[in-house]
C-alpha cells in the first residue's frame, strides 16, 4: 500500500466517524477538506526531505569522487618513485570510497523513486481536492436549500420547533391574560363589597355605614313617594269617572226642556196673533 493509499484511509476514517457524530454536513466536509489539506502538506514536506537528502547524497558523492581521482595521482605517484606499498594502500583507499560511491548512488536512485512517487501522489491529491471542493460547494449549497425549503415548510405547516415555541408562548400569554382579568373581576368585587380599604380614601367604616344608612333611607324616601304617587294617581282616576257620570245627567235634562219650549213659543205665537 502506497503513501497515499494509507493516507486515504486514515482519512476515510476519520471522515466517517465524523459523519457518525455531526449534525452539519458543511463541518463535516470541511473537516474532510482541512484533512486532505494537511495531507498534501505532509506530501509536499516529504518531497522537501527526499530532496534535501538528495542532495546531501550527490554532495557526498562529488566528495568522494574528488578523492578517488587525488587516490588515483597518489597511487600513480608512488609507482613512478618505486613505492609500491605506499601504492597498494592508496588504491585500497580508493577502493573503499568507491564502494562508498555505488552505495550512495543506490541510495540516491531510491530517494528520487520515492520522489517521483510522492510527486504523482502530490498531483493526485491536487486533484482530488479540487474535485473535493467542487463537489463540497454543491453539497453544502444543496443541504442549505434543502434547509431553507425544510424551515420554510415548517413555518407554513406549523411543524417545528419554533412554531411548537410560538404556540406555547400563545398559550401561556392567553392564560396569564385569563388570570390576570379574573383577579382584575374579584379585586373590584372585593372593593365593591368593602372588603379592602381605598387607600387614597379617607372614608372611615363608621363613615361607610353612616352613607349605607343615608343611602338606605333614601331608597326608602324615594319608594314612598313612588307610592304616594301611585295612590294619587289611582283617586285622581276615581273622580274622573264620577264627574263623567254627573255630566251625563245634566245632559238629559236640557232634552225635556228642549221639548217643552218650542210649545211655548207656539203659545206665544197664538197669542200675538189673536
Amino acid at each position: 500500500m502506497g503513501l497515499l493509499s494509507r493516507t486515504s484511509a486514515v482519512l476515510r476514517s476519520k471522515v466517517n466517524a465524523a459523519l457518525d457524530g455531526a449534525e452539519d454536513p458543511e463541518e463535516t466536509l470541511e473537516y474532510a477538506s482541512e484533512q486532505m489539506h494537511d495531507q498534501l502538506a505532509d506530501v509536499k514536506r516529504g518531497i522537501a526531505n527526499i530532496a534535501t537528502q538528495r542532495k546531501r547524497l550527490a554532495n557526498r558523492k562529488a566528495d568522494l569522487e574528488s578523492d578517488v581521482e587525488t587516490h588515483n595521482e597518489q597511487a600513480r605517484q608512488a609507482v613512478s618513485q618505486g613505492q609500491d606499498e605506499l601504492a597498494r594502500r592508496v588504491l585500497e583507499k580508493k577502493k573503499t570510497k568507491m564502494q562508498r560511491i555505488e552505495d550512495i548512488e543506490g541510495q540516491i536512485d531510491e530517494l528520487e523513486a520515492a520522489q517521483a512517487e510522492l510527486l504523482e501522489d502530490r498531483d493526485e491529491l491536487e486533484r482530488r481536492i479540487e474535485e473535493f471542493r467542487t463537489k463540497k460547494d454543491a453539497t453544502v449549497a444543496q443541504y442549505r436549500s434543502a434547509e431553507a425549503s425544510s424551515r420554510v415548510a415548517e413555518a407554513t405547516t406549523g411543524v417545528g420547533d419554533e412554531m411548537d415555541d410560538v404556540a406555547r408562548s400563545i398559550d401561556q400569554a392567553n392564560a396569564n391574560t385569563e388570570e390576570l382579568e379574573a383577579r382584575s373581576k374579584a379585586l373590584d368585587e372585593l372593593q365593591e363589597s368593602g372588603t379592602f380599604d381605598d387607600p387614597l380614601s379617607e372614608t372611615d367604616d363608621l363613615e361607610r355605614e353612616l352613607e349605607d344608612l343615608e343611602s338606605g333611607d333614601e331608597i326608602e324616601s324615594e319608594l314612598e313617594t313612588l307610592k304616594s304617587e301611585s295612590r294619587d294617581e289611582s283617586e285622581f282616576g276615581d273622580d274622573l269617572e264620577f264627574d263623567s257620570d254627573s255630566d251625563s245627567g245634566s245632559e238629559s235634562e236640557p232634552d225635556a226642556d228642549s221639548e217643552s219650549k218650542p210649545e211655548s213659543s207656539t203659545d206665544s205665537e197664538s197669542d200675538t196673533d189673536e
